[in-house]
């Protein structure tokens, strides 16, 4: 195994030793999506870290020892432990595989993200998006390396640990690969759902964005502009044009900040009809190529052209579809069973 892989060299169902988000990424650069390039640090240079961490003083036995209910305890494990893996030293191989790769993906010393990707996300029966850390517009390898290890550590945030907890997550199965990615300049973006999230109707595409970087979306700082489009024929029927009063830029030294945006462009949509039906046929191939409702992350760039971010499977209405009592029909034996015992013909 090796502490880094590229997007074309993997897909969906190399989510143990990438995570959901570096699965993905593969999956999609495979498939013929445009995505941003990028690699993945894997598992197994995170477990290298881990197991040098661990040679001083155990992590994984702290974790699963915790109550989850106790948010005092949680807080201190979580103080502590992310403070050992920022200050613990990163395998001199690992880090040296990591800083090639980014010489590789940025030549121009193009800014990254740098993105958790553990390796229980965004699978079909829970969904840890959030849980992790994200970096956006890291600008050069010193950072990009730190911001690897905040990622690490980010495994062992309040949040994440005692949601493993809960969901009997064992710990031995949980790792943290990290996604490095070029950025998007974007001029505008957001998210795609090829289901209705609000009332689970498959025959729609949801596509909400705002100006600039669409963390002003995914966070809920600035409210979208909505449209619902016919998945098969285009129609758009609804057109949500909201008061979008500030976006999200890079910032001078890396990182992002908000900036206030001007009346002219506040309240005019951030996509014109022909960028809505492009990002609809690319959902409409996505799920195609997932063969069930996805919910995407997409940006445009200051030429139209779409990129996407992510693309995990969507949850919501799954779950309750999955929960859903069967109906009996002609052919369904259940309808013979609620006759027996007084149940309508």
């Amino acid at each position: 195994m090796t502490a880094v892989s590229w997007f074309r060299e993997v897909g969906i169902a190399d989510r143990p030793t990438v995570g959901g988000k570096g699965g993905s990424l593969g999956e999609l650069t495979n498939a013929g999506i445009a995505v941003p390039p990028g690699f993945v640090v894997t598992t197994h240079g995170f477990e290298l870290f881990l197991e040098a961490l661990e040679a001083r003083e155990p992590v994984r036995s702290k974790v699963e020892a915790l109550d989850p209910h106790d948010l005092g305890a949680a807080t201190k494990l979580s103080e502590e432990l992310r403070r050992r893996v920022i200050e613990e030293p990163m395998p001199a191989d690992v880090e040296q595989a990591i800083r090639a790769a980014h010489a590789e993906l940025c030549p121009n010393a193009e800014p990254v993200a740098v993105r958790s990707s553990a390796t229980t996300e965004d699978a079909e029966d829970a969904s840890f998006a959030g849980l992790q850390d994200t970096f956006l517009w890291v600008l050069d390898a010193d950072q990009m390396v730190a911001k690897v290890r905040e990622c690490w550590g980010s495994l062992y945030s309040v949040e994440s640990m005692t949601y493993r907890l809960k969901h009997s997550f064992p710990e031995a199965g949980v790792a943290m690969a990290v996604v490095v990615q070029q950025m998007v300049d974007a001029m505008c973006a957001g998210v795609m759902f090829t289901r209705s999230p609000t009332t689970g109707d498959k025959s729609v595409i949801t596509i909400e964005g705002a100006w600039g970087l669409g963390s002003a979306v995914v966070s809920g700082e600035v409210t979208p502009d909505r449209w619902v489009l016919g998945k098969i024929t285009g129609e758009i029927s609804v057109r949500d044009i909201s008061d979008k009063h500030a976006r999200q830029v890079p910032a001078p030294g890396g990182g992002i900040e908000e900036i206030a945006n001007e009346a002219v462009i506040a309240n005019q949509p951030c996509l014109t009809d022909d960028q809505l039906m492009a990002l609809r046929e690319v959902g409409r191939k996505i799920e195609r190529h997932y063969g069930k409702p996805q919910d995407i992350e997409w940006a445009l760039d200051e030429h139209g052209n779409v990129f996407l971010l992510q693309s995990r499977p969507e949850t919501v209405w799954s779950a309750k579809d999955a929960a859903a009592p069967v109906k009996p029909t002609e052919d369904n034996p259940l309808k013979h069973v609620m006759s027996i015992f007084g149940g309508r013909k």
